[in-house]
């Protein structure tokens, strides 16, 4: 099996690519060859199968073609550029998140093998705010940039199964926390900050109130929804290949609260609230939580608890973000 993770510089890819190596197999066949494809070329990977590692563009069709060769058949679209920076610069996140989606979209029928596709949009394709809890069949209304770009990418891959040119899962991720190493330009980026700062010893900014709820998931269990999209059965999908998977939605209180079960009262008091109306107009617009039950029916994993993230990340990425950041 061939497996291609474009984005596979970023944080998610590199997990994603490490658990991967880990295994030496996806869905029980053994890995032939992974390609890891970002804007710089990704970092070596010790693994028991031949590892391709490319820099280029995930808008310059010939090079994504490069990135997915001949007899791929899982392709993980992670490449993107986040939502501040997506809002800030149209031009670009047009480019990387609409225009490199076509990208993909085209590398993929040029294969004529009809490759999995698992596409990380977001769950900034929807609108709601705090008081929402979305169903299910709940429309895409975007209050951002970013996010219709993911919607556009939605349809575009969901048009392409029903074409037969390839077979996706379109995961709409919930905001991943923690994230190691430092702060993004994501709106979102705030939710891993309040966690991953004070674990560092470090004073950080939160820019929403205590009581703002966000829904969240760990970046263990995105790897994990990713492997599963990887390899379930996608007939029960039908036409809708979009996927909400089963988050969490917590309030930043109940995020700090499991900061200090974790840490103590002083990690916690390295938050200071100071309101950035920019980051808000952004954020408030996202729902707070979604039903999730088609994903649950679908087999994708619970999320843990708010205090198993936190110790996760400590165990996982704590010492690795502190050597990275010279602390």
């Amino acid at each position: 099996m061939r497996v291609t993770i474009l984005g596979g510089n970023g944080f998610l890819g590199r997990k994603l690519a490490a658990r991967l190596a880990r295994d030496g197999a996806l869905g029980g066949r053994p890995i032939a060859e992974l390609t890891l494809f970002d804007l710089t070329e990704p970092a070596r990977l010790e693994a028991p199968f031949p590892v391709r590692r490319i820099a280029g563009d995930v808008a310059d069709q010939a090079a994504v073609g490069g990135a997915i060769p001949p007899g791929t058949e899982v392709v993980f679209h992670l490449a993107a550029v986040v939502s501040a920076q997506a809002e800030a610069d149209y031009d670009l996140g047009l480019r990387v998140n609409l225009h490199g989606t076509l990208a993909v979209l085209q590398a993929c029928r040029a294969l004529g093998t009809k490759p999995r596709v698992v596409f990380t949009s977001s769950v900034a394709s929807f609108s709601g705010g705090q008081e929402a809890v979305l169903p299910d069949d709940a429309r895409q209304l975007p209050t951002n940039s970013y996010g219709a770009q993911k919607a556009i990418g939605e349809l575009l891959l969901q048009d392409a199964s029903r074409r037969g040119f390839l077979d996706a899962v379109n995961l709409r991720l919930p905001t991943v926390m923690v994230r190691p190493g430092r702060p993004n330009r994501a709106a979102s980026s705030f939710v891993s900050a309040i966690i991953r700062e004070p674990l560092l010893g470090l004073a950080t900014d939160c820019p929403v109130p205590e009581s703002f709820a966000v829904w969240i998931c760990s970046p263990r269990s995105a790897v994990g929804w990713f492997l599963h999209a990887a390899t379930m059965d996608t007939a029960p999908l039908g036409l809708d290949r979009g996927i909400n998977p089963p988050g969490r939605s917590a309030t930043v209180a109940k995020i700090l609260e499991a900061l200090e079960r974790v840490a103590g009262p002083e990690a916690r008091a390295r938050v200071r609230f100071v309101p950035d109306p920019e980051v808000q107009a952004i954020v408030e617009g996202w729902p707070a939580a979604f039903e999730a039950e088609r994903a649950r029916l679908l087999g994708f994993a619970e999320q843990e608890s708010l205090e198993e993230l936190v110790r996760a990340f400590v165990a996982e990425d704590l010492e690795a973000t502190r050597r990275d950041r010279g602390l």
